[in-house]
């Protein structure tokens, strides 16, 4: 091995572990990484930025706002309400949604696919009292499995497209991926309606009652609220609460005065004026217990009940990259600049000691805040979080929807025609829906993923100079000699696996990176056709089921159904097999080796 080959392994060893890790965001890593490999000099000056004017990631971030604008047109959702009709029976609507969700994700990003049609789910569910849980991993999977069908559904298609432009002077056609992809994509949502959602550990009845008539655990939060003057537990111990918490269904389990939260529950501490209760309940048992007990929220204005006249409720998750992921409602002052209370925080799976208005925020968790009815849903979009309740109609420009599908649709034809590239065509589209308001301009920007773009912009450069370094063809020559004998199916097969197992541990963007040049190495030792291996890469590294942080759709949909971190391997490992079994298939009848 050389020493630039050595010293890019050893830099993406340690970009692995800390995305593995997890405590430090992926964008940041990325570019550190990037800023590393110029430093030690395997990656040139001149070229360390390249990977930020990269067709792909001007792709990616087109499409994003293009996304936007479809769901902000009120196309998109106008569609998602008709399928999600009452009365059908749990197959039923999980096939209906799945597939909605696959022909949607074909057209549109996977996750903004996911957004859209999420609160439509969780509605349904509520209305039917069945859990959430059953239906919101069937969704997020058949929104991945959509992405396979055409190039613009996920960022591996179009890294792998760019990628094949380079090496090999052209780029993949929109609907070059559909042959492989669809059926992929139809034998997956089969399977999840059939089989799939009967292995999520909440179709055989864990959880409480409360979650089999509706009351599922996105509801319940940790909150505290406030000891007014007037309050009729003054003078009274923490201990003496149980009947009036019992009647409320909310659990006291803790106390906090003068700023220091008291050691475990603080059952022996008499309640004093401007201490804050902590409690475990959902939204209405919260409601419940402030106005039975002459409570208060902490925050710009005071209230008897937590609904007054303008204020309300709202529920969001966060997703990866929200403005509030990693940061605190004190840092990002939402008493103070809205009037926004952060009044409780739903994680699943995990307990938190900290208070929480110093509580960081973590990608997936459920935030319940309270403030004026009218800001609410401006705040929610800053924060960059995901409404869990049905959609404000008054925001959707109903009016603009057809000009938002014929644009996309011309811009569509025009790509796969040839008359103007995809970057330009998608570059027409977003003029066109700033111009016409469907994305105002004060949203242009918030539309595009940010951190995903700066991770595609760190590791092309690093992915370019492993690839000049020869540390590609290294892992290929490993592949090979593990493989010997067996042949070029075997190869590819072998391949997908590889890719896929990275995919569900790594972020799907940086595996592409890495894999894909590895693809092109490998047919090229074995004298084969490259698209095979490009196609089998595109595949596998969107097929991220076993975790919730092989895809940003499992991070996202984590709280809501209170999944657990090996939940999703249970119908994700069957249907990772699946996917190899009838893709690969398919990609030796559509590109023969």
């Amino acid at each position: 091995m050389t020493t630039d080959q050595l010293l890019l392994f050893a830099l993406l060893g340690a970009v692995f572990a800390l995305l593995l890790w997890g405590r430090i965001r992926y964008d940041l890593v990325a570019f550190a990484a990037l800023v590393a490999a110029v430093g030690v000099g395997v990656v040139p000056e001149a070229r360390a930025f390249d990977g930020f004017g990269h067709p792909a990631t001007v792709i990616i971030a087109l499409v994003l706002v293009v996304s936007r604008g479809l769901s902000n047109s009120g196309a998109v959702e106008l569609v998602a309400r008709h399928i999600a009709a009452r009365g059908r029976s749990l197959f039923a609507h999980i096939s209906v949604m799945s597939g909605a969700a696959a022909a949607l994700s074909a057209l549109m990003n996977n996750v903004a696919a996911l957004a859209l049609l999420m609160p439509i789910d969780m509605q349904a569910a509520a209305k039917a009292k069945r859990r959430a849980a059953l239906t919101l991993m069937p969704l997020s999977f058949a929104s991945i499995l959509g992405g396979l069908i055409t190039l613009i559904g996920t960022p591996p298609n179009i890294i792998v497209a760019s990628l094949r432009e380079e090496a090999l002077g052209a780029p993949f056609g929109m609907f070059d991926f559909s042959p492989v992809g669809l059926v992929a994509a139809v034998a997956g949502v089969a399977y999840i309606a059939a089989i799939g959602w009967r292995l999520i550990p909440q179709a055989k009845g864990r959880g409480d009652d409360a979650a089999a008539a509706g009351h599922f655990a996105v509801e319940e939060y940790i909150a505290e609220v406030k000891v007014g003057e007037k309050s009729k537990l003054i003078g009274q111990k923490v201990r003496d609460l149980d009947d009036l918490a019992e009647a409320a269904d909310v659990a006291v389990i803790g106390l906090v005065r003068r700023g220091k939260r008291f050691p475990g529950h603080a059952r022996r501490e008499v309640i004093r004026h401007n201490d804050m209760l902590v409690i475990e309940a959902n939204a209405a048992g919260i409601d419940g217990f402030v106005g039975e007990c002459g409570l208060e929220y902490a925050g710009p204005e005071k209230r008897d009940g937590l609904i007054g006249e303008d204020l309300s409720f709202m529920e969001i998750v966060t997703p990866q990259g929200a403005a509030i992921e990693g940061r605190t409602a004190l840092d990002m002052r939402l008493q103070y600049r809205h009037g926004i209370t952060l009044l409780g925080v739903s994680r699943q799976g995990k307990s938190f000691r900290d208070r929480v208005r110093k509580l960081t925020i973590q990608a997936g968790d459920v935030l319940l805040l309270l403030g004026p009815t009218e800001r609410l849903p401006d705040i929610a979009a800053r924060l960059g979080g995901l409404p869990l309740q049905a959609r404000d109609l008054r925001v959707v420009q109903r009016d603009k929807a057809w000009l938002a599908v014929g644009a996309f649709a011309a811009a569509i034809a025009a790509a796969s025609l040839g008359w103007l590239g995809l970057a330009t065509a998608l570059g027409v589209v977003c003029v066109v829906m700033v111009a016409f308001n469907i994305v105002p301009l004060r949203d242009l920007y918030t539309a595009i993923e940010w951190p995903v773009i700066v991770l595609l912009g760190s590791m092309i450069p690093i992915g370019a100079a492993l690839q000049d370094a020869g540390g590609t063809a290294l892992i290929a020559r490993a592949l090979l000699e593990f493989a010997a004998g067996y042949g070029p199916v075997a190869v590819l097969i072998l391949l997908m696996v590889v890719t896929m197992t990275l995919s569900d541990v790594l972020n799907n963007t940086a595996t592409t990176i890495i894999a894909a040049p590895i693809a092109l190495d490998l047919a090229a030792r074995l004298s084969v056709n490259p698209d095979a291996f490009l196609m089998a890469v595109a595949v596998a590294a969107s097929c991220a089921f076993l975790t919730p942080i092989g895809h940003k759709n499992n991070t996202l949909i984590m709280g809501p159904g209170g999944y657990r971190f090996g939940d999703y391997w249970r119908m994700g490992l069957p249907l990772e097999l699946l996917v190899i079994a009838v893709s690969a298939p398919m990609i030796l009848l559509v590109w023969p080796l």
